[in-house]
């Protein structure tokens, strides 16, 4: 009797940004798999909205053809810089780029709803022939071999048995907690809501996204992200433990925030074009082993999520490249164990891990009101401190100075005329 089950080296379950961008890597490596998601596309998401420099970077790594194709399709929001507020509410405008042309094909960033973000990544993996898609098949079980696994769709589907299955099914993968014994810490899990307007005013003209740290809601922020048609991304979200411990309830925060003196003539004309709703963020603040015998854990279900700034796009294409590009290795080298898949953790601890833990640590800061407001006040009196800060978008280094108390003591010293600006600021001069 033939076996129920489809061989397959490589099955991808979730095709959102991780695993479309898994599939998509895999393709362009000439590396065929099945790639599977329980939805049917266009399917919306919540989320920011926000694709961070690091999602047309890598994707123009495959075609450069592939953002021209997506900015035509569904124009996105060329995006320049971020408006960050903190408790002191002294505006300040960090541009991704110092000196910057606007030119919207050259954007470092965009926003874009996940409804069309999502949809064109499905559009893209179609166009390659290598990738085996089933949209609407939902994997009710999954089974350990000696070679890898066995997973089965819901209600007598299609069943598949790999060699390596990468798991991209986000932040409430059955897979990640059952199989990878990865359990929430709500110490490292953020909670946020989500609402799209039309008819917010006062944006940056160069579409800066508006990062407002509240001391009611610390640590946690108010976002207004600005969308295409006239439309913005407005939500609001916070850590997990904190909302349990203040008993928080965040829609009507978000509500309570919108209606204050502070937004209420931003939102005077506005109109709430869809229903509120919440979501949850694994954030990448603790450390994780993402590797086993026979799979990774990518994007959300990696637990990868930005824990300052709650970007999750880029991180979840960022380690589907990782996971396709150590596929290729595995196959190459015929070993699936985990030890050879190790190798996954050690590349995501280097292009990832470094960068989450220097954001939990300014998150952590940012939970003390008067040093925030101490260390944004010098930012805000110093044009080139703003310079500088500017660059660590792009200069890991200077990200690492920024985070020690040494960097901001001797701005504080020279900012009272005590002492020379720190050396990183000065050749900036």
């Amino acid at each position: 009797m033939p076996s129920p089950y489809q061989p397959t080296n490589i099955a991808i379950i979730g095709a959102g940004p991780a695993g479309a961008a898994t599939a998509l890597r895999l393709s362009y490596l000439g590396i065929p798999c099945v790639l599977i998601d329980k939805a049917g596309f266009p399917r919306d998401k919540i989320c920011g909205d926000a694709l961070s420099g690091k999602v047309p970077t890598l994707l123009n790594r495959l075609d450069p053809a592939i953002m021209d194709r997506f900015r035509q399709r569904f124009r996105p929001v060329d995006v320049w810089g971020i408006r960050f507020y903190p408790p002191s509410k002294k505006l300040i405008e960090l541009p991704f780029k110092v000196g910057y042309e606007r030119i919207p094909d050259e954007a470092p960033g965009y926003v874009a709803k996940r409804l069309d973000f999502d949809a064109f990544l499905i559009e893209e993996v179609r166009r390659r022939p290598n990738i085996e898609l089933h949209l609407n098949t939902e994997i009710s079980s999954y089974e350990k071999t000696p070679t890898g696994y066995r997973i089965q769709a819901k209600d007598g589907g299609p069943a598949w048995e790999c060699r390596l299955l990468i798991d991209a099914s986000g932040a409430h993968s059955r897979f990640s907690r059952k199989e990878a014994g990865q359990e929430v810490d709500h110490d490292h899990y953020a909670a946020a809501v989500r609402a799209y307007y039309r008819g917010v005013t006062g944006f940056h003209p160069d579409n800066f996204i508006e990062l407002h740290f509240l001391e009611k809601y610390n640590p946690g922020y108010f976002w207004i992200f600005p969308l295409p048609g006239g439309q913005a991304n407005v939500g609001l979200g916070m850590r997990s433990d904190i909302v349990k411990k203040k008993k928080i309830n965040l829609r009507e925060a978000l509500d309570e925030i919108i209606a204050s003196p502070d937004f209420a003539p931003r939102f005077a004309n506005a109109e709430q074009i869809d229903p509120t709703a919440g979501y949850g963020l694994p954030l990448g603040s603790k450390e994780r082993t993402l590797s086993g015998d026979n799979y990774l854990l990518t994007g959300d279900a990696g637990h990868l999520i930005d824990p300052l700034t709650g970007e999750g796009i880029g991180n979840a294409t960022y380690s589907g490249f990782i996971a396709a590009e150590l596929a290729e290795k595995c196959l190459a080298e015929n070993r699936f164990d985990a030890a050879f898949l190790a190798a996954y953790d050690v590349r995501i601890a280097r292009v990832l891990r470094t960068e989450l833990r220097l954001s939990y640590r300014m998150q952590q800061i940012m939970q003390i009101k008067w040093l925030t407001n101490l260390l944004t006040g010098i930012v805000a009196a110093n044009p080139k401190v703003i310079e500088v800060l500017c660059r660590m978008y792009t200069d890991f280094e200077l990200r690492k100075q920024i985070v020690k108390p040494l960097f901001w003591w001797k701005l504080f010293r020279a900012k009272t005329g005590k002492m020379p600006l720190p050396e990183t600021v000065e050749a900036e001069r």
